[in-house]
């Protein structure tokens, strides 16, 4: 018989192996089996070492990924098995996350505070290789970049996440998919389809918390 159990999946997350992130690999375990947290995708930035070690730790939790800078913007990958440098193009990117057969989704792409925003035009040609786009992140300062990207999802008939983009604990689940069951990245994608969404933003002084991380790591140099 089928498991009717939907998983609570986090789809954007950080770790001590990201340059703002100070968050340690066995209190994200314990936290995120705390909340109810049945999936983590860890998306460090360009790196895949946090994913890599959580992993090890917990497998049946883990989905590894890797946030990948691209020449126009943020992709977040997820069921990968190699790290992508940054600074690729986006086509060159998306290729190398089909080779090892990962879910490509794009991160917070109009939020124009971040880096790895995205221009609608660049946003535009690439729908037809993504999976889905982030429709939701919790770290976006005002609801307009996350009603931006929904209405991009609805008029692209693309799928999508949300995430929490945890960069500290009291983040993690605080943007959350309800999915039906999966294994596989091409599963994951399926169960998109039948998604729920529990967000909530983050108060925008939890961006504080990143550029501590980012100061105390230069300091211990």
């Amino acid at each position: 018989m089928t498991s009717s159990k939907r998983l609570i999946v986090e789809t954007h997350s950080h770790t001590i192996y990201s340059k703002d992130c100070l968050m340690q690999p066995e209190k994200i375990i314990a936290t995120c089996r705390a909340r109810g947290i049945d999936r983590l995708c860890v998306t460090d930035h360009n790196t895949m070492r946090g994913a890599f070690a959580l992993a090890a730790l917990a497998p049946e939790l883990i989905i590894p990924g890797e946030e990948i800078m691209t020449t126009k913007g943020e992709l977040l990958g997820y069921f990968m098995t190699d790290e992508i440098p940054p600074g690729l193009s986006p086509m060159e990117t998306i290729a190398e996350l089909r080779r090892q057969g990962a879910a490509i989704s794009v991160s917070h792409p109009f939020d124009t505070h971040r880096n790895g925003h995205w221009h609608p035009a660049d946003l535009a040609a690439i729908v037809p290789h993504v999976d889905a786009i982030e429709v939701f992140n919790a770290r976006c300062f005002t609801m307009k970049p996350n009603r931006q990207a929904q209405a991009f999802a609805n008029a692209h008939a693309l799928r999508g996440t949300v995430g929490s983009d945890a960069h500290s604990y009291r983040e993690l689940g605080r943007a959350t998919l309800s999915l039906p069951p999966f294994e596989t990245a091409h599963g994951f994608i399926n169960a998109l389809q039948h998604a729920t969404f529990n967000t909530k933003l983050s108060s925008p002084f939890i961006h504080f918390t990143s550029r501590w991380a980012v100061i105390r790591k230069s300091l211990a140099r």
